[in-house]
C-alpha cells in the first residue's frame, strides 16, 4: 500500500508540472487572462488543488478579468501618482490631462479577492500572497485606501504575534524583508496624493514607527507627512530632528529640513542644515550643498 501512495504522488506531482508548464507557456503569450489560462488553470486544480502556483494563477485570472482601461479628464497635474498620456487645451488655452485608468467589475473583483483569500487560507506563511491582496485593494479603491489601510494595519499586527518566519516566494522573508516592503507601501500611499491617501500614510508609517523604533524610515515619513501634506513645518522639524538627534548622518532627514527650511525662506535655518550635509552627505550632496552655502553666504 506505502508504495502505491508513493506512486500516486509522484504521478501527481508530475501531472501538477504538465500543467504548470502549460499555464507559463501561455502567460508568456497572451498573458494572465489570456487564451487557454482558465482551463489550464481548472484542470490543474483537479489535480493539485492547493499548489501555490496554480492558486496565484487564480487570482492573478480573475483579477486581470476584473480591470478595463479607459481614459478620463481630470484636474491636477498628476492622478494617483501617474503623469497623463494625453494634454490637451481648451478654448481657452487651459490645459486638459487626460489619465488612463483601470475601471473594476464588482462582482469578477470580489471573485479574485475570495481566490487570495484561498491561497492565503493554504499558504499563511507566504506574505506575497498576503501582499496580493493589499495590491488588489490599493489598486480598487484608488483615492481613498480605507481597506487596504486596515488590511496593511491588521499585518503589521499579526506580524508581532507570529512565532514563525514569513516566506515570500517560497524562501525565507526575514524581519529587514517585512519593514523594507511595509515601507513601499507606505510610498504607495503617499505616491496617491489624496488627502485619504496622505492620512492612510501617516497612520500606517506612525504604527510601523511605534513597533519599529529604531527604523528611521518611518519616522522620516512622518516628518514628510507633516511637510508635504499639511505645510506644518514645526511638527516636520519636530520628527526629522528626532531622527537626527539618534542618526545625525540621516541624509533623508538632513535633506528634508533644508527643503523645509528653503519653503519657509528660513536662511538661518537652511545653512544650519546644509552644514550638516556636507559633514554627512553624498558627494553630489556635498557640492550641491557647497554651492547653495556660497549662494546664502553671499
Amino acid at each position: 500500500m506505502t508504495f502505491i501512495f508513493l506512486g500516486s504522488v509522484v504521478a501527481q506531482a508530475q501531472t501538477s508540472s504538465r500543467y504548470e508548464q502549460r499555464y507559463d507557456l501561455l502567460v508568456s503569450q497572451f498573458g494572465h487572462a489570456g487564451v487557454g489560462v482558465e482551463t489550464v488553470l481548472d484542470n490543474w486544480a483537479k489535480v493539485d488543488s492547493t499548489n501555490a502556483k496554480m492558486l496565484y494563477g487564480k487570482f492573478a485570472y480573475l483579477f486581470t478579468k476584473a480591470q478595463s482601461a479607459q481614459v478620463e479628464a481630470r484636474t491636477g497635474k498628476k492622478y494617483l501618482g501617474m503623469d497623463p498620456v494625453l494634454t490637451l487645451k481648451d478654448s481657452l488655452g487651459n490645459d486638459i490631462n487626460y489619465f488612463q485608468i483601470n475601471v473594476f467589475d464588482d462582482d469578477l473583483y470580489a471573485e479574485s479577492l475570495k481566490a487570495a483569500e484561498k491561497a492565503i487560507y493554504y499558504w499563511p506563511d507566504r506574505l506575497d500572497f498576503r501582499f496580493m491582496k493589499a495590491n488588489a485593494y490599493i489598486a480598487y479603491e484608488k483615492e481613498s485606501p480605507d481597506m487596504a489601510l486596515a488590511y496593511l494595519m491588521n499585518l503589521t499586527d499579526e506580524n508581532v504575534r507570529r512565532k514563525s518566519s514569513w516566506k515570500y516566494e517560497g524562501e525565507k522573508a526575514d524581519q529587514d524583508f517585512f519593514q523594507e516592503a511595509m515601507q513601499e507601501y507606505c510610498f504607495s500611499l503617499y505616491s496617491i496624493g489624496t488627502p485619504a491617501s496622505y492620512e492612510a500614510f501617516r497612520s500606517l508609517s506612525e504604527k510601523l514607527s511605534a513597533m519599529f523604533p529604531d527604523n528611521t524610515d518611518f519616522m522620516n515619513n512622518m516628518g514628510s507627512y507633516y511637510l508635504i501634506a499639511k505645510n506644518d513645518y514645526k511638527s516636520a522639524y519636530k520628527y526629522y530632528n528626532k531622527v537626527l538627534k539618534s542618526h545625525p548622518d540621516d541624509e533623508t532627514a538632513i535633506r528634508n529640513c533644508v527643503l523645509a527650511a528653503r519653503k519657509q525662506k528660513n536662511v538661518k535655518q537652511e545653512k544650519k542644515y546644509l552644514e550638516m550635509m556636507l559633514k554627512y552627505g553624498s558627494d553630489t550632496d556635498k557640492l550641491q550643498a557647497e554651492g547653495r552655502l556660497k549662494v546664502l553666504n553671499k
